[in-house]
């Protein structure tokens, strides 16, 4: 009691912190914009989250390509790259079932494919040979379904079985050389 008469009460902490928490939300106010930084989230393991498609270039347009309204030259990725773009771009906007996609924008395991493709990296041969990918290591596994798109929808599927299986045939794709 003693100690708490001789602290303002913007010093007293409180068990949660809430207090420490106001007073340098306070402090952070009060400097100028310039001042302050934008530090990217770092999740609990480390790194910093990424856009799906980060570290490979954008594809863009030449002058040729505006003059004549056609789009961008696709970015070549190999098969194993596509998988692991289709898996990245899952996990950034969401994983559904029975649908290509929803009104949420969550895609499943064909509308990843189609986006990856649609977004410029690869071209429809990629995704042709990466479904081949696919289902071979579907059937490897001992799930022989008759596409990717029926094992997506499977009630006992989950999204972390999706990234499983794109992961697989991922590698599966790069010990090939594909």
């Amino acid at each position: 009691m003693a100690a708490s008469l001789l602290l303002p009460d913007s010093l007293l902490l409180t068990p949660d912190g809430s207090t420490l928490v106001a007073e340098i939300e306070a402090y952070l106010a009060s400097l100028p914009a310039s001042a302050r930084l934008t530090v990217p989230y770092v999740c609990p393991l480390g790194s910093t989250v990424q856009r799906w498609n980060a570290g490979l270039p954008v594809p863009r347009p030449t002058l040729l390509d505006r003059l004549v309204h056609r789009p961008a030259r696709p970015v070549e990725v190999s098969v194993s790259d596509h998988l692991r773009l289709a898996s990245r771009y899952l996990a950034e906007v969401g994983w559904v079932q029975g649908a290509m996609w929803d009104s949420a924008g969550r895609v499943c395991l064909l509308g990843a494919q189609a986006a990856v493709l649609a977004h410029g990296y690869g071209t429809a041969y990629t995704v042709r040979r990466a479904r081949v990918q696919v289902m071979e290591v579907l059937h490897a596994t001992g799930r022989p379904v008759s596409s990717p798109d029926v094992f997506n929808d499977l009630p006992a599927t989950r999204q972390s079985d999706v990234h499983q299986l794109l992961d697989r045939a991922s590698a599966r794709a790069l010990s090939l050389g594909i």
